[in-house]
């Protein structure tokens, strides 16, 4: 009889379980004409790592980290290819000067709290500086990002630590990766629901290369949110200057197209197109960031030669990475939204989910 009804509550359990889906696609929200890779994820991406730390510490502190690493090697002994775009400025990115210099990228990536920036470039720095290998490094440029959370998270109180940092580097892993109230998401907000992080991805078909283009965002930013370019914030009565609705949007993107900084760049402001079909506006007080690296090419620190010598796609082939720079992006944004629930804060500050059922009747509409 016990196995039985643990039966019932097994099947019942997984009923629920695949009622309760939290990504878009999963309501049959298609964004743009592409396919996603197997996961739907930046990890898609060949050898691409991400790891999260959560911290939702009593009644206050909702903040965390997420890492993202593009390869399992020593990054810093083997850089990658690395541009970053400004939508907007309103922003504490940490390294961007020698990214624009020298287009390359040298340590993990790192999002996190406005307030913890500092923090986790202290962590970044321990994390590279044992690295094997990198017993004589004297400089580097540790690459982090943030948004603030400062609504429903303790923010002044500094709670993320270095050692939250390296847990988040440590526990990078590849394959599926949590969404929503995770991370450096988990006390964002966006559109005036709760934001979060959120992740796709497109695979290129052969014809065009079959490149992987792998997105994460740290959603913490206002507009006028629209699915499927339907104008969901409108229907559902909350945007901006109607509400106060402000902040940030962190937008990592990753491929395995042989690409250099220059076509990085180039990809990274299609990335901002696809905050733009969301409803986004980059407003004054907003740090909108993109940063975009490729994995195809690894450039070493020291080398004897005097040249590198490289592929590298041309002009003529870069246009079906924009396209899918731009859809992965709308997707993972929304996605970040799907996945997030409401949340009690910081002064007691409340932010609601988005109506999932309700965005999805309107679409039906």
């Amino acid at each position: 009889m016990i196995l039985r009804l643990l039966g019932l509550f097994l099947l019942f359990s997984m009923a629920v379980s695949a009622q309760s889906s939290k990504r878009a696609r999963d309501y049959a929200i298609r964004f743009g004409v592409m396919a996603p890779g197997p996961l739907n994820a930046i990890t898609d991406v060949p050898g691409v790592r991400v790891g999260q730390v959560t911290l939702i510490q009593g009644p206050n502190v909702r903040t965390g980290v997420t890492a993202i690493l593009p390869h399992a090697g020593n990054l810093f002994q083997e850089k990658c290819p690395a541009a970053i775009y400004i939508g907007n400025g309103f922003g504490k990115l940490t390294g961007y000067s020698q990214v624009e210099e020298l287009g390359t990228l040298e340590t993990p990536i790192v999002l996190t709290n406005t307030l913890s920036v500092p923090t986790a470039a202290d962590a970044v720095i321990d994390y590279t500086l044992a690295q094997p290998g990198n017993e004589q490094v004297r400089s580097l440029n540790p690459v982090i990002g943030e948004t603030n959370d400062g609504f429903l998270n303790d923010i002044r109180g500094r709670h993320v630590t270095r050692q939250h940092v390296l847990e988040a580097l440590r526990k990078a892993s590849t394959g599926p990766v949590a969404e929503g109230a995770v991370g450096a998401g988990t006390g964002t907000v966006c559109f005036g629901f709760k934001g979060g992080i959120g992740t796709a991805s497109r695979k290129l078909p052969g014809s065009l290369g079959g490149y992987t283009v792998g997105v994460l965002v740290q959603t913490n930013f206002g507009g006028v949110l629209q699915v499927g370019n339907l104008p969901v914030g409108v229907a559902l009565g909350k945007y901006s200057y109607r509400e106060k609705l402000d902040g940030s949007c962190m937008m990592v993107v990753l491929t395995d197209a042989p690409l250099d900084a220059r076509n990085l760049k180039r990809l990274a402001k299609r990335a901002f197109m696809g905050l733009a079909q969301t409803g986004g506006i980059a407003s004054n007080g907003s740090g909108d960031y993109v940063i975009a690296v490729s994995t195809a090419n690894r450039i070493p620190h020291e080398t004897s030669r005097t040249l590198d010598e490289v592929k590298l796609l041309r002009n003529d082939n870069v246009s079906p990475l924009f396209m899918a720079a731009i859809e992965a992006t709308e997707e993972a944004i929304i996605n970040s939204l799907f996945a997030a629930e409401t949340m009690k804060g910081d002064q007691g500050h409340q932010v609601e989910k988005l109506p999932v059922d309700k965005v999805v009747e309107l679409l039906k509409k």
